[in-house]
C-alpha cells in the first residue's frame, strides 16, 4: 500500500481514540493520539500549579517534555520520565486539556511533533483539527460524531470499567463544555474538513465503526 496519512476528527467521546487505535492495528501503521499530548501538557500545569493560560504557560513550554512510546498494549505517553498514560484520562485533566488546547503556542509546539511523525510514517491520527490544520493534505479524512447522550454514556461505561466513579449528568455537562470550547476557539477550531467523510456512530457498535472506517480508507486509497 502506498504512503498514506489518515486524519480522524470529532468531538469529545466520539470514540476517536479507540477506533483509530483499532484501525491502525488492522492497517499495520502507527496510531498517534494527539489528545493525549494536550492532556500531558494540562497535567504538567496541574501538577506544577501553573495557570492554564497563555501568560501562565509562556515560559514553561520548553520545560514540558512529552515522549511517545509504542508498546505491545499501544501508545504510552510520558511526561518527562513518568508514564502518565492512565492519569491523563482523569476528569480534571480532560477539562484542562480542552482549556490548554485554545492556547496557540501550545498547539504550535505539539503540531510540529505531530507533523514530523506523519512525514516519515503511515499514520492514523485523531484529534479535533487534524484534517483541517495538522494534516490538511492527508489522503483520508473522516469526521466521527455521535449524539452527546451517547457519547456521555460511552464515557461513563469506560470509566466504570476502569473502576472509576462516574456520574452521567456530570460527564455530559463536561462534554458539552468541551464541545463549545473546542468549536469556538479562534485558533484551529473543531470542525469537519470540507473533504472529510462524515460518520455518525450513535447507532453503531464498536466493531461496526471499525469496519466502516477501514472500508472508507480502502475505498479512498484504492
Amino acid at each position: 500500500m502506498k504512503k498514506f496519512n489518515v486524519a480522524i476528527d470529532g468531538p469529545a467521546g466520539a470514540g476517536k481514540s479507540s477506533i483509530s487505535k483499532a484501525v491502525a492495528k488492522k492497517l499495520g501503521c502507527i496510531y498517534v493520539d494527539t489528545g493525549a499530548m494536550y492532556r500531558a501538557c494540562a497535567l504538567y500545569a496541574i501538577e506544577n500549579n501553573i495557570p492554564i493560560t497563555a501568560e501562565g504557560l509562556q515560559n514553561e513550554l520548553d520545560n514540558i517534555k512529552i515522549r511517545i512510546k509504542y508498546a505491545e498494549d499501544g501508545q504510552r505517553i510520558y511526561l518527562g520520565d513518568v508514564d502518565v498514560s492512565g492519569r491523563i484520562r482523569e476528569s480534571d485533566v480532560s477539562i484542562g486539556a480542552s482549556d490548554i488546547a485554545v492556547i496557540p503556542a501550545v498547539r504550535l509546539k505539539l503540531v510540529e511533533m505531530q507533523r514530523e511523525l506523519a512525514k516519515t510514517n503511515n499514520v492514523v491520527m485523531d484529534g479535533r483539527d487534524i484534517g483541517t490544520y495538522v494534516l490538511p493534505d492527508a489522503e483520508v479524512k473522516i469526521f466521527l460524531t455521535a449524539s452527546v447522550d451517547e457519547r456521555a454514556r460511552r464515557r461513563v461505561l469506560e470509566m466504570e470499567q476502569k473502576g472509576q466513579t462516574a456520574d452521567f449528568e456530570t460527564v455530559k455537562k463536561d462534554m458539552a463544555y468541551r464541545d463549545k470550547n473546542d468549536s469556538e476557539r479562534e485558533f484551529a477550531p473543531l470542525k469537519q474538513a470540507e473533504d472529510a467523510v462524515l460518520l455518525d456512530t450513535t447507532e453503531l457498535t464498536f466493531d461496526e465503526v471499525v469496519t466502516a472506517v477501514t472500508d472508507i480508507i480502502a475505498k479512498v486509497l484504492d
